[in-house]
């Protein structure tokens, strides 16, 4: 069964050619006639199929502008306080009136601001928070130009700036569904209030000339009727001032007079038979609203089996997500579970892991620190290792070059002792050559023919050497004779000789004791 708590009526208004139609039709995908031209389409006033906005079953009204081409004002008015007199009567109440606002109009004229007036006092001040005022056709102007206008129509008082203070509200309709929900959600969730002309018609009895709107229509009527009446005195004053010759003037005039009398008698006509095509649309629309509201009835059921059918779908699916979320909870608690136990036991094996990378840092510390006193120690041992080998060097150098000293000294040792050994050898072999000379010298002297020859001689003046060839000293163990001694015989002779040769060769000359021994017994 249809639940009425849960469907929301709301009302469209504005002039002809705004876009209630095109509003409607985007918002609810209905099929309501749509103008073209510059004639109004809507001249009844209908409703569009309910749709779901938000969980929420709305029905929006279309209704006709007050400017309507083939309708006067006071038929439209009729028309719509009829309708929402004869529902309210039927209990329903509107949640919402929108009315719509050509944002490509170059500026808002007499009728758009009469027709503003006429909605404003339809709907009263009370409901002013349920009402929507929406500009459209955005499309159709640059979107500074249109920034501009709206912000002229929500400041100044002879524009929507009254309402709006008053709790109304501006909004922009782009021309999709998107937006026209948007728009709606406003809506879906205010408090539904009559409007006055409701609460004028039907609590308070009132006839609908004696209504705010009707007064407000009426009053119109009076200043077009008024502003007519002007316009003819006008004509007749004129047509009296003109000649008769000028009947062709007088002729224009007087048509025009004519035709603004009708006018003007339509005009105060309208006014009086206000209340009599109220009466009559009243009841025009009393099987026609009953017609409307077995259809919207039937739409209505259509659409809540409908939902029944989608809500037991979707309780059906959500049963068994229910059942899928269920058992993937299990699976996911189990999966928990044994991801919290993994995590423990990761945790746990991180732990020993940690402690055992800090066993393990310490035991690196310890050996770094063991191996930088063995390091240190090497260093140590080595410095004092290369401070020995250093040192070593140095006695080895000292002693190499004492070794070197020592064999120079020796070689020079060796030589001076093999040049001894050479001259001594000499000498040795002068001296046997001496020794042979004195013992041939000592044979002949016994023989006796060479006794007579042995007679004594005067010695040879002993040759002095000279001062400059005698050695700087003696040598070792071997007195030399003195400069003015003489050696008598033939040893001193021979002596002689070979000192005198050892003096010219500017050298000293050593010769050991048992030597000069040797050589003096070998002379005696």
């Amino acid at each position: 069964m249809a639940n009425p708590n849960r469907e929301i009526r709301i009302a469209v208004m504005g002039a002809t050619g705004s876009g209630k139609s095109t509003f409607i039709n985007k918002a609810s995908e209905s099929d309501l006639p749509v103008g073209d031209g510059l004639e109004s389409c809507t001249s009844e006033v209908r409703t569009s199929r309910p749709f779901v906005v938000s969980e929420r079953i709305v029905t929006l009204i279309d209704t006709p502008g007050f400017d309507d081409t083939t309708r006067s004002d006071t038929d439209i008015l009729s028309m719509i306080a009829a309708y929402l007199s004869k529902t309210y009567e039927h209990g329903t109440t509107l949640a919402g009136v929108i009315y719509m606002h050509r944002i490509s109009d170059f500026k808002m004229g007499d009728t758009s601001k009469r027709n503003f007036t006429i909605f404003r006092e339809l709907c009263g001040e009370s409901s002013l928070k349920n009402v929507l005022i929406v500009t459209n056709m955005w499309s159709e102007v640059k979107r500074e130009t249109g920034e501009a206008r709206e912000s002229e129509l929500a400041s100044k008082d002879k524009f929507f700036k009254p309402v709006l203070e008053k709790g109304a509200r501006l909004l922009r309709h782009e021309g999709t569904l998107e937006s026209a929900h948007t728009i709606l959600h406003y809506l879906i969730n205010s408090h539904p209030a009559a409007l006055r002309i409701q609460q004028e018609i039907v609590d308070e009895h009132k006839p609908i000339e004696k209504t705010a709107a009707g007064s407000e229509l009426r009053r119109d009527l009076e200043e077009q009727a008024e502003h007519y009446r002007e316009e003819i005195r006008n004509i007749r004053e004129d047509m009296a001032a003109m000649r008769v010759k000028d009947e062709e003037t007088r002729a224009e005039l007087q048509e025009e007079l004519e035709k603004k009398q009708q006018e003007c008698i339509r005009i105060e006509q309208t006014s009086q038979r206000m209340a009599t095509e109220f009466a009559a649309e009243r009841a025009r629309h009393e099987a026609r609203t009953l017609q409307m509201e077995g259809e919207h009835r039937k739409q209505l059921q259509t659409l809540e089996n409908l939902q029944d059918e989608v809500a037991r779908i979707l309780t059906e699916n959500e049963l068994q997500e229910s059942l899928h979320i269920r058992k993937q909870s299990e699976i996911l608690a189990t999966r928990q579970a044994e991801d919290e136990r993994r995590a423990r036991e990761l945790e746990e094996e991180r732990k020993a892991n940690a402690l055992a990378e800090e066993s393990h840092q310490k035991h690196l510390q310890n050996l770094l620190e063991d191996m930088e006193k063995v390091r240190t120690a090497k260093e140590i041992a080595d410095i004092a290792h290369a401070e020995e080998v250093r040192q070593q060097r140095e006695r080895l150098a000292v002693l190499e070059a004492e070794q070197q000293r020592q064999n120079s000294a020796i070689e020079a040792a060796e030589r001076e002792r093999a040049r001894v050994d050479g001259e001594r050898v000499c000498l040795q072999e002068e001296l046997e050559k001496v020794k042979a000379s004195h013992a041939q010298q000592q044979k002949d002297a016994k023989s006796p023919a060479a006794k007579p020859a042995l007679q004594p001689k005067a010695e040879p003046a002993q040759v002095q050497p000279k001062a400059t060839e005698e050695p700087s000293k003696k040598a070792e163990g071997l007195q030399l004779p003195a400069s003015g001694k003489r050696s008598t015989g033939m040893f001193s002779t021979v002596f002689n000789w070979v000192m005198r040769k050892l003096w010219s060769s500017k050298k000293t000359f050593r010769i050991p004791r048992n030597n000069q021994r040797a050589i003096a017994m070998s002379y005696v």
